[in-house]
């Protein structure tokens, strides 16, 4: 290899000699999905280059291979594939500028292990069964009415369900009860606010983002949308090919946050196709099909979008230049409009380009567009995606069951695009409402949804819920004070008349975004010292559970039992009473305390730091 690299030095190093035939594509095999079984869980890839003479080559050992998750399989240098644990796995393969992958499943026998299931109420319940099945994980059962009634309002809503409500329910001997409440939450007003804010968050809806005004009137739009159930190609196209004045088209205020070319190509590439496309801007993808050409000529649909300042206030004008075009910095080529799988594209000269691009990405033929969304919502729902991140489709990163995603997305696509008709389905499902707690058969199950898996909650749903079992609700600036955390239009709103900062900081410290980028891993979702401390002995849980027109000083004030109070506290937070343990304790704790008053304040604390409370299980 040394004696070969040296003649190549000196013989100019040339790239490549002239009429040298070159590579035009890679074979893998097996190129279709296979099932591995332990223990003799292995497979060798092997890898054959295609030349453009016609000719075939083995590349196998020149090849590159990465495992897509390495707890489940291994693969060495020269393609070998080792099983490490049961589970669905991808390999990538590269050679030169080419990637190709396969899929394997590896399934291991389970000592003891036999198959049950509940009944399945849908096609997504029979596609989540067979995969778990497969691999040997036991279906978790359904959850019970007071954990299904409290996941389901903070889900739609994001609001903890009152305690007659829970009540109510758990009373309800109607067989239809969990889909006549999913329906009603669905039609609910807070159920728009809350999925507006999610919107929100991946629009980059801020006023450091858009301005204060804008907030408002796109955050209105947003929830508009949400509400009247607008279909999904509607909305995306509504967004993507905004025109006119921002103040009577707030949509237009997408182009204010993207606020040049490539920021809206790699935003709109995120959004709606699921592509983290930005490392494609300098180099070839390195974990994609994406190319550099691929980047700009995407960049060329949006390259036309021109923003204007009127001066009055905030209004920006956005409209479509008749002339443009983006310039490949590596080569200086001017670059075509391109999309996946349909390629290069024509489009009018005098056209907005925007619009041939939307009826691209909505129209049937594309994959992407409602697998994507379909994902978006089942991770908002299951609390991970089928592929997870939610916003990374690659190669390197396959769904977890694709026959699930694929129904789903046809499912939505049937619909009309209908997120309301999505919602429900999922909602529905044996797969929502199983149980969160895991069994000896599923326990080590994360990605394939055989028990429901806990939560913490986001940092708006937690400040509400607090607010809400207290009866000290926080209020903002400048929006109504009734409106919750979960429904505010952006994160950047200060607190109402109070001088207290540190509210604004108790949501950051539990993950609020700033809204700086369109990724959801803006959020936080990691559980930090700074929490434990705010739930410990932090100034605005300390001000909520000792004010004096909060629930528990007006219960005292009216000399309800100390007996009532606690379980008033455990219906409020828990949606359930307590058990016969905790209410002993509870009431031995304030009996032998000297201040009741302050034992009451303790046992408050205490119902609040449960994780059960803190966690939407």
């Amino acid at each position: 290899e040394y004696a070969l690299l040296r003649a190549w030095i000196e013989e100019g190093a040339e790239l490549r000699r002239e009429g040298e035939a070159t590579c035009v594509g890679i074979d893998i095999h097996p190129s279709t999905a296979r099932v591995l079984h332990f223990p003799q869980a292995t497979q060798q890839v092997s890898v054959h280059a295609r030349f453009s003479d016609g000719s075939r080559r083995d590349v196998t050992e020149l090849a590159v291979f990465e495992s897509s998750d390495t707890k489940v399989a291994e693969v060495s240098r020269g393609g070998l594939v080792s099983g490490v644990e049961r589970g669905g796995v991808a390999i990538i393969v590269r050679y030169l500028e080419f990637i190709e992958s396969t899929s394997l499943t590896l399934v291991r026998e389970i000592e003891g292990f036999q198959w049950s299931a509940p009944a399945p109420s849908s096609y997504i319940d029979e596609l989540v069964y067979r995969k778990l099945r497969q691999l040997q994980f036991e279906p978790g059962g359904l959850t019970g009415d007071r954990e299904f009634v409290r996941r389901v309002h903070l889900d739609v809503t994001g609001q903890l369900p009152a305690s007659k409500v829970v009540e109510s329910f758990v009373e309800d001997k109607d067989q239809q009860k969990r889909a006549k409440l999913i329906d009603r939450l669905l039609e609910s007003e807070e159920h728009a606010a809350f999925w507006a804010q999610k919107w929100g968050d991946l629009l980059r809806v801020s006023r450091k983002q858009i301005g204060h005004g804008s907030v408002f009137k796109f955050n209105r739009w947003l929830v508009n949308a949400v509400a009247s159930n607008m279909p999904y190609d509607t909305f995306a196209r509504e967004i993507l090919t905004a025109r006119g004045s921002s103040l009577v088209h707030p949509a237009a205020n997408y182009y204010r946050a993207a606020g040049n070319t490539l920021d809206a190509m790699e935003t709109s590439a995120q959004l709606f196709l699921g592509s983290r496309i930005q490392c494609a801007k300098c180099h070839n993808h390195p974990f994609e099909r994406w190319t550099q050409d691929n980047y700009y000529g995407l960049a060329a649909f949006f390259n036309r979008v021109e923003r204007k300042k009127t001066g009055k206030g905030e209004e920006l004008i956005v409209y479509a230049k008749k002339e443009g075009e983006v310039t490949h910095p590596a080569t200086g080529e001017k670059m075509s409009p391109w999309a996946p799988k349909a390629g290069v594209m024509e489009v009018a000269a005098l056209s907005d380009r925007r619009d041939v691009f939307t009826d691209w990405l909505t129209g049937q033929d594309n994959p992407f567009f409602a697998r994507v969304e379909v994902n978006r919502i089942w991770a908002h729902l299951l609390g991970r995606g089928i592929v997870e991140p939610f916003d990374d489709f690659r190669d390197t990163n396959p769904p977890s069951n694709p026959p699930l995603l694929d129904a789903l997305a046809e499912d939505f696509r049937k619909s009309g695009y209908d997120r309301r008709h999505l919602l429900r389905a999922i909602l529905n499902s044996n797969t929502y409402q199983a149980t969160s707690k895991p069994t000896r058969f599923n326990r080590e199950d994360r990605r394939y949804f055989s028990h429901y898996q806990p939560r913490m909650l986001t940092a708006e749903q937690l400040v509400d819920a607090l607010g809400m079992v207290t009866g000290r609700p926080m209020k903002f600036e400048g929006v109504p004070a009734s409106m919750k955390a979960t429904q505010l239009p952006a994160p950047d709103l200060k607190p109402h008349n109070r001088g207290r900062i540190g509210e604004i900081e108790f949501m950051k410290i539990f993950g609020q975004p700033e809204r700086q980028t369109i990724c959801e891993c803006e959020r936080g979702d990691d559980s930090s010292l700074g929490q434990a401390l705010e739930m410990y002995n932090g100034k605005l849980l300390h001000g909520m559970i000792t004010a004096g027109e909060g629930h528990l000083h007006q219960w005292i004030r009216e000399k309800v039992s100390e007996k009532e109070i606690v379980e008033r506290l455990y219906l409020a937070a828990l949606c359930r009473p307590p058990g016969e343990q905790e209410l002993m304790l509870h009431l031995q704790y304030i009996e032998e305390a000297e201040n009741s008053r302050e034992a009451l304040e303790d046992t408050l604390w205490i119902v609040l730091n449960k994780s059960e409370f803190l966690f939407q299980h």
